[in-house]
């Protein structure tokens, strides 16, 4: 079978712009990262959901600044879809750093702060996180279903 030539060079274009594409995702990607977002959330602590305070402790969420400078989070919230929400205090994560919020009770340092609850927050079988500027605009979320126990959101 003959094959007209029109359609080697359509398919050379149609690859060409498919690659040119595929090029533009990472830059959009890297741009999302950019500045204060969510990475690792351990929504479900391993072992057994005891409740102890160690337990509820291994619930957390990592929050981290990709930017080039320190970031103040006072007022910034974490929420999660039953609306459980944890307001930082005055706290700020240098550049490059990142904060975990822990779920249970403890002292905050420079990398942990603590939501001091008795019960967990984030639902093993799914859930959404989201972070929240202080003027109520959404920073980024992060969803999972039923897995592992941990997400890595970015």
């Amino acid at each position: 079978m003959r094959i007209p030539t029109a359609a080697p060079l359509a398919l050379a274009a149609a690859t060409a712009l498919a690659g040119s594409l595929l090029a533009s995702a990472p830059a959009s990607a890297a741009s999302h990262q950019g500045g204060l977002h969510l990475g690792k959330i351990q929504y479900d602590s391993p072992g057994k959901d005891t409740r102890t305070n160690t337990s509820l402790n291994a619930e957390y969420v990592d929050i981290h600044n990709n930017g080039k400078a320190k970031l103040q989070l006072k007022g910034y919230k974490l929420k999660d879809d039953t609306g459980y929400t944890y307001t930082f205090p005055s706290f700020t994560v240098a550049a490059g750093k990142t904060v975990r919020v822990h779920t249970g009770k403890g002292k905050n340092s420079g990398t942990h702060v603590y939501w001091n609850r008795g019960s967990y927050v984030w639902n093993n079988t799914g859930d959404k996180a989201r972070l929240i500027k202080p003027s109520g605009t959404l920073r980024d979320s992060c969803s999972w279903g039923k897995g592992n126990g941990v997400k890595v959101c970015h």
